[in-house]
């Protein structure tokens, strides 16, 4: 552990190399890490404090909210709105963008989260986490929404925080992508995966079968060749997961490749999507990308899209590069 470096160290280190660093974004991302300590403690601790079951109350995506959807919310909002370093912030969580308030000073950033994802596990201990985005603010601004409405493209920063066995941080600054795991012992995040890189190949898929017969043709025949196996086009088996938690499923692919898939369906012609393109798909894919595997929509780079809501909805395909490639090539021939 001597020679390991720990969260804080990596990230002044990667930026004594950008001349107009000013130590501002390290103090960001010491608070947002923080936060995340608070709440892996109490998603450790679970029903010894009360924190798990139903909120009995709904977001503004019509979603039931669990107890520590809400509590880790505050936990995010009240870690970063007094800190001086950002000029707004916006959260899965609510309905309008979050101010900062008015006695404290505002910074020249931008921070979107969903502070627990995978929410719907919680009760039966499975892992979730939290997903965070950062970008910078137009400079003298009081940001509105549309100044959240920016393509992922511009992202300075993203990650995401597994509360699993182990509590881990994922994380890139445009740069590569790197883990870090907490050592509780000295409450530090200490570099464990230096350099994450996605397989190009794969035979791993996840995806919720129980939608199948709402998926559009290009997915069909994607995800019917892969049940076929050494009997199918594609001449080898496969194996397919499902977690529920994009955390779960995104760190598996960043360790051993595989594909993602939560397409559009056709059971509701008016939903574009199930998962939130600010706080789950950008993210993600800025991520992904860094690691070396794509990111689609299944018909454009989830980057290139120009938000038009702060609560958009997406579907989402990620992971090994010639796995994504060919269920692009299939929408493109749809």
């Amino acid at each position: 552990m001597a020679n390991k470096l720990t969260l804080t160290q990596f990230i002044i280190e990667q930026q004594r190399g950008l001349p107009d660093a000013s130590g501002t974004f390290t103090l960001l991302l010491n608070n947002i890490v923080m936060a995340c300590k608070e709440i892996s403690h109490l998603v450790n601790r679970g029903n010894l404090v009360g924190v798990l079951g139903s909120a009995e109350s709904e977001n503004i995506q019509g979603e039931v909210q669990k107890k520590l959807d809400i509590i880790t919310n505050d936990i995010m909002v009240s870690a970063l709105n007094w800190t001086g370093h950002l000029a707004g912030m916006a959260s899965e969580e609510m309905d309008d963008i979050i101010s900062i308030p008015a006695q404290y000073p505002k910074g020249k950033y931008l921070a979107l989260f969903d502070p627990l994802d995978g929410s719907s596990n919680i009760d039966v201990n499975m892992t979730v986490g939290t997903i965070f985005s950062i970008l910078r603010c137009r400079e003298g601004v009081d940001p509105a929404e549309e100044d959240f409405l920016r393509k992922g493209s511009e992202q300075v920063c993203a990650g995401f925080v597994l509360y699993g066995p182990s509590t881990m941080l994922i994380l890139t600054t445009g740069h590569g992508v790197n883990g870090f795991t907490l050592n509780q012992d000295v409450g530090e995040f200490i570099l464990t995966h230096s350099n994450m890189k996605i397989p190009e190949d794969s035979s791993e898929f996840a995806i919720n079968m129980s939608n199948q017969r709402y998926w559009e043709p290009p997915v069909q025949q994607y995800i019917a060749e892969c049940l076929q196996g050494t009997d199918g086009v594609r001449e080898k088996n496969f194996n397919m997961r499902w977690v529920a938690s994009l955390v779960a499923e995104v760190y598996r692919i960043l360790t051993r490749g595989g594909v993602f898939l939560y397409p559009v369906g056709m059971r509701d012609s008016a939903k574009s999507g199930r998962l939130r393109l600010m706080y789950e798909a950008n993210p993600m894919a800025f991520i992904i990308e860094q690691a070396g595997g794509v990111c689609t929509t299944g018909r454009e780079r989830m980057l290139d899209i120009k938000p038009t809501g702060i609560h958009q909805r997406v579907p989402l395909i990620l992971g090994s590069k010639n796995e994504v490639e060919r269920i692009v090539a299939y929408h493109q021939q749809d």
